[in-house]
Order: structure tokens, then C-alpha cells, then sequence
């Protein structure tokens, strides 16, 4: 029982999968946390952080720029706090998303997709203006803020150590902000440092392509500007993976085990199968389902059908389908 559906956050279940490997490998299923990711964890700490340091005062405002999950983590948690709440995205974002941030009373700024991150037009770049131009207001700054890191080495990583007894040998997850990955892979890291950490990107982010990023469909991961919350210094290593390897991997884990991930996780699930043919009995690989599915649905990702057309069977009454239709 929990006083606040806050204290909810956390203790996600890990779910095993019999990928083709000799290795045991487990979902890390964040997308059961109250707002649907794993940026539940981050906004809730980053948040705190600031009214502890006294940077977030009572009626404030709270702006920040997100792909949808901080958002929507950050929309949740402010209108339980009592704030006002203020979220740029970018075009790409799925409507989903977009109405889920709106049905918890925050203000969506819709800015278009750039290349570059300080592109003065970016949802980055807005939401830094628009945090300068309104009093009593705070920025997360998910992107550049170390305490994002510092949230899933506070929580996220002691948790999957607890979880596994202390036994994983393998860490994957995506890097967008570079928080989940760095934050955990730090405490993982403290504990033993023999576990490997790999970080999943998009092979046409910035990074990627050495500065020539291009387009891709994945929403949440994707190195594309330098920032002190992604620490390479505790990284085994980084993989690449596009769009159609993502999204195929998609399918497969709907299909075959049941799990209605986003594209991100589609990403690390893909990363992971290909890494873990070369594992042993003796390595436990944990990865990160970072959200759901359900976010996605819109961008029919899952299926072939390019829309869905309802069926009303023959034997249904006219009376009943005008009802229905």
C-alpha cells in the first residue's frame, strides 16, 4: 500500500527470455512504472533534487524539452506537486504520447525535428527560452543535467544488483540522454567491475555518423550532442542499430514473447540477441524495456497494415452494428 502514487515508482519485475543463447537474459520491464518508462525514475529525482536545493519553489512553473516519456514522467509528477508544466517536443513524437503529456494538464510545445540539438528552433532550444522567460519556473534539462544520471545510480542500479543477487554480468540499454546507461552502469560498475555496460544508438545519430546525422524513426535513444550526463568512461562499448533491425525486433517480441515494447527497447532487444550468441551459462544479461508499445501504436509499428478497418461479421444485426459503428 502506498500513500502516493509516487512511492509506486520502482521495483519493476524482471522477466526472463529464452533468446538463442546459453546465456540467461532478462527484460527489465520499465514500462510498468506509473507513467509507462523508466523516465519516471529520472523526473522524479531530478525534481526533488531542485526543491531540496531550493531551485523549484511552491506554484512554480516546469519547463523542459523531451521525446515524450520524460514528459510525460515530468507532467505526472508536477501536477501531483501542484506545478504548472510546460513540455517542448519535437514533430516526431507519436500522438500518443503527445495527448498523454496534454491529459495530465501540462502545455505541449510542438517545435520542428533539426539535426542539431542547439538549433535555435529545437525543443531544446525553446524550452531553454521559454525557462529564461518565465518567472518562478524551473528546467529539468534532462539532457544536460548530471542528477539524471545520478538518479538511476541512486535507484535503478541498486535495484537490478538486488534483483539479480548481486550475479549480472551484462548491462544493455539504450543511450539518449546517456542517463539510464551511466547512472546504472556507475553502480554496476562499483560493485564489480567486471560486468560489461553497452549502450544501444541509433546508427545515424550524430555520434553515429561523425557529425552527418540523418534522419531516423526511433524515438528515445540516439547519441546526438555532447552532454556530461553520458559518461563513455564506464562504457564496454556502444552498438549500432537501425531503424529496421528495431523495429523488426519489434514484432518478435509481441509475437513470440508477449512483451508490446517501443521502438527503443526494440533497439536493445536487437543489440542484445545479437551479443548474447556469443555468451556462455555462466553470463546474466539485463536489459532495459524502457517504455510501452502502447505509445506506438498510431505509427503502426506491429503490424503490416498500413490502418486498421473494424470487421463486423455478417451475423451481426443491423440494429446492433449502427449501434457500434
Amino acid at each position: 500500500m502506498h500513500n502516493s502514487l509516487l512511492q509506486a515508482i520502482g521495483n519493476t519485475p524482471l522477466v526472463k527470455l529464452n533468446f538463442d543463447s546459453p546465456a540467461q537474459i532478462y527484460a527489465k520491464l520499465e514500462y510498468l512504472n506509473p507513467g509507462g518508462a523508466v523516465k519516471d525514475r529520472s523526473a522524479l529525482y531530478m525534481i526533488e533534487t531542485a526543491e531540496k536545493l531550493g531551485l523549484l519553489q511552491p506554484g512554480g512553473t516546469i519547463i523542459d524539452a523531451s521525446s515524450g516519456n520524460h514528459g510525460i514522467a515530468v507532467a505526472m509528477i508536477a501536477r501531483i506537486k501542484g506545478y504548472r508544466v510546460i513540455i517542448t517536443v519535437s514533430e516526431k513524437i507519436s500522438i500518443e504520447k503527445l495527448r498523454t503529456i496534454q491529459a495530465y494538464g501540462a502545455e505541449v510545445i510542438v517545435c520542428p525535428a533539426t539535426a542539431l540539438i542547439d538549433d535555435p528552433n529545437s525543443y531544446h532550444s525553446v524550452a531553454v527560452k521559454l525557462q529564461k522567460e518565465t518567472p518562478n519556473s524551473f528546467m529539468p534539462n534532462q539532457y544536460f543535467n548530471v542528477v539524471n544520471a545520478k538518479a538511476h545510480e541512486t535507484i535503478l542500479g541498486p535495484e537490478i544488483w538486488r534483483q539479480t543477487n548481486g550475479t549480472i554480468t551484462h548491462f544493455f540499454a539504450g543511450a539518449g540522454t546517456g542517463g539510464t546507461i551511466s547512472g546504472v552502469g556507475k553502480f554496476l560498475k562499483s560493485q564489480n567491475p567486471n560486468i560489461k555496460i553497452n549502450a544501444i544508438d541509433s546508427n545515424n545519430s550524430f555520434r553515429s555518423t561523425n557529425g552527418q546525422p540523418k534522419p531516423y524513426q526511433i524515438e528515445g535513444i540516439g547519441i546526438d550532442f555532447d552532454t556530461p550526463v553520458l559518461d563513455h568512461a564506464i562504457l564496454d562499448g556502444i552498438m549500432q542499430v537501425s531503424d529496421a533491425q528495431a523495429l523488426d525486433m519489434l514484432k518478435i517480441l509481441a509475437s513470440d514473447y508477449g512483451l508490446l515494447v517501443g521502438p527503443s527497447s526494440g533497439a536493445v532487444a536487437y543489440a542484445v540477441q545479437e551479443y548474447a550468441k556469443n555468451l556462455t551459462a555462466n553470463d546474466l544479461v539485463v536489459f532495459i524495456c524502457g517504455d510501452s508499445g502502447r505509445a506506438y501504436l498510431s505509427k503502426n509499428f506491429y503490424t503490416d497494415s498500413k490502418g486498421y478497418k473494424l470487421q463486423i461479421q455478417p451475423l451481426v444485426s443491423d440494429k446492433y452494428r449502427q449501434l457500434i459503428l
